[in-house]
């Protein structure tokens, strides 16, 4: 394991992760005040085709223009979900469910033929789950500095994204250009996606926005506490998650970034300071023997004080 840990280019994979993990989790904090979890699961999958399409037409792997090739599939996708819920009468999350099906669909029957024309030499089958063992160090390099660029901008306008997530009338009235901070809001999110496709895979990315979002949300009701708690929790699960996928041969990194971010879940469920279980169930004793004491007479109590 050490001999692992020392090898430079582990160290630079950890890292990476680490960075979109705490990229994950900031951008997953919007999205669930936003109520748009369901989205980035949509738009992860809608990424798939243009991962394979950019292969086909450029004959290279090169990470750039594989998730810039994931990044127009991902933003047609999300263009698709904005014009069913605006032209028809089908909700949205109906719209995602459809766009997740049909482009994950057709992303698979495009890898099928990449397969095929390359001998199964092209590798897409890590974009699948995830193999971080897979990244050279410019693959590294291009994560890490988008998902920085991603963290910054939220960090940087943070203010203004707070007023626009919980009182939009309010934001409006203060001049924020709503229409212009929800195409940002979309490109921030599929800019995660595609920047954590080959780590995680576009099954599992969506989870590593949506988990450490909800896990934080157990321990605070402050908005900026969340954000942080949430970033930790993502940064954490990517950086052990890619660890132990590093220790097995050819083991997938995102099954186990996603277990991580699950135990994590799990902990938060229980423990939880605002909403756990542990707590809930003290706060009802509590509740229920105030309740009793209220009951009992005045008389009856000052007897026994007596």
């Amino acid at each position: 394991m050490w001999s692992i840990l020392l090898n430079s280019n582990t160290q630079w994979v950890l890292l990476s992760t680490a960075i979109l993990g705490i990229a994950a989790g900031t951008i997953g904090s919007l999205a669930y005040w936003k109520r748009q979890s369901l989205m980035s699961d949509a738009l992860a999958h809608a990424a798939l085709p243009g991962v394979i399409i950019a292969f086909l037409l450029f004959k290279v792997k090169h990470l750039f223009v594989l998730i810039t090739g994931a990044a127009i599939s991902a933003v047609i996708g999300a263009f698709f979900i904005q014009g069913i819920r605006s032209s028809t009468r089908i909700k949205e999350d109906t719209a995602m469910g459809m766009i997740l099906s049909i482009f994950y669909g057709f992303g698979i029957m495009l890898l099928t033929i990449a397969n095929r024309t390359s001998g199964n030499q092209s590798g897409l089958n890590n974009f699948i789950l995830g193999q971080s063992a897979s990244m050279v160090q410019s693959d590294v390099w291009t994560m890490s500095i988008l998902a920085i660029l991603v963290v910054s901008i939220v960090v940087i306008g943070f203010k203004e994204w707070k007023i626009y997530l919980f009182d939009r009338q309010f934001a409006s009235g203060l001049g924020l250009p709503l229409k212009g901070m929800d195409v940002v809001y979309t490109i921030l999110l599929v800019t995660t996606i595609v920047v954590g496709i080959q780590a995680v895979g576009v099954i599992l990315i969506a989870a590593l926005l949506i988990i450490p979002a909800v896990s934080a949300r157990y321990w605070t009701h402050s908005f900026q506490t969340m954000v942080i708690i949430s970033a930790l929790f993502g940064g954490a699960s990517g950086t052990i998650g890619t660890l132990i996928s590093a220790i097995g041969n050819g083991w997938p990194t995102g099954p186990f970034i996603v277990v991580l971010a699950a135990s994590f879940f799990i902990i938060s469920l229980i423990f939880g300071k605002e909403k756990g279980i542990l707590v809930q169930y003290w706060q009802m004793k509590h509740h229920k023997k105030q309740e009793i004491i209220q009951s009992i007479p005045t008389s009856v109590l000052k007897k026994e004080v007596q």
